[in-house]
């Protein structure tokens, strides 16, 4: 069944009818077909992206002492945090980002607000700008994301206010790009932190390491539960594709070298989007293009 994320009611708007794909090599070629240019708000493809500021701001024993790396299995709005700590599990789920948000560079929520619009104007190789509309609906009906940040105030794993945090986090979601923004972000993560069309250096590659081995197996519910993500984050592997719940997808071709950013505005359950996910499915019998479920 077609749905839309009924805790956004502003994505309602959107046609059903987009659809494009955007594929960016690591050398700055970006092969493009349909509604590749038209704008959309990038919600939870940002978590990568702003993991990978906070990482680059805080370094990685900072950041791993307020999120964790562990495999959740569960949804991405889940309310679960550690039952030890009290910390949310990973930075790809909703509690975790809302954290990771957090640590960004800043002193109040506007600060660090503008360190991840800057961030994220720097990985796309253009200025991006906010969608107030949905930042206004988001903040209005934000009440699961409202109720995760006030268990963790709770619990000591916000730095700042419950208001200031998420401020901060709706923002992110509600930031304006395109496929093709998409493509050269995910690509800019694939070659090490150098965006591939602008060559300028976005993060370090410590950083772009710790992304691509972190945030592609903290949720999934197929990693080993024997498998400590905390102690896996620091090891020098790669794995080959993510896949975030909004209007886009970032899986990896391993062997191209490239960067592939279909979007889709169509939703299943869970918000699992249609159309995108058909996109994989011919490749999907490849070992060399594998993809984690949906967050």
């Amino acid at each position: 069944m077609v749905r839309w994320p009924p805790n956004i009611p502003e994505l309602g708007t959107a046609d059903p009818s987009w659809f494009g794909i955007a594929l960016s090599t690591l050398d700055g070629h970006v092969y493009e077909v349909g509604d590749v240019h038209r704008e959309f708000t990038i919600q939870s493809v940002s978590k990568p992206f702003v993991y990978a500021l906070a990482l680059a701001d805080r370094g990685l024993d900072e950041v791993l002492r307020w999120v964790g790396v562990e495999p959740s299995g569960e949804a991405f709005n889940s309310i679960r945090l550690d039952g030890d700590t009290g910390w949310p599990l990973n930075p790809v789920v909703n509690a975790g980002a809302i954290v990771t948000a957090s640590l960004a560079d800043g002193g109040t929520a506007g600060e660090r607000f503008a360190r991840i619009l800057a961030g994220l104007s720097e990985f796309a190789g253009r200025e991006l700008e906010v969608d107030e509309g949905v930042y206004t609906s988001e903040s209005r009906t934000g009440d699961r994301n409202r109720a995760l940040a006030y268990l963790m105030h709770g619990t000591g794993a916000l730095r700042c206010g419950v208001e200031d945090a998420l401020r901060v986090y709706f923002g992110q979601c509600s930031v304006l790009v395109t496929a093709h923004d998409l493509a050269v972000m995910a690509a800019t993560i694939a070659a090490g932190g150098v965006h591939p069309v602008t060559g300028r250096v976005v993060v370090s590659p410590a950083v772009a390491q710790h992304v691509l081995t972190s945030a592609p197996r903290s949720s999934s519910a197929r990693t080993s539960c024997s498998v400590s993500g905390t102690w896996s984050a620091r090891q020098p592997c790669l794995l080959p594709s993510r896949t975030f719940s909004a209007t886009s997808r970032l899986p990896r071709r391993n062997g191209w070298r490239t960067r592939i950013r279909p979007v889709s505005p169509r939703c299943r359950r869970q918000s699992r989007t249609i159309w995108r996910s058909g996109c994989g499915r011919p490749r999907s019998d490849n070992p060399a293009y594998l993809y984690s479920h949906l967050v």
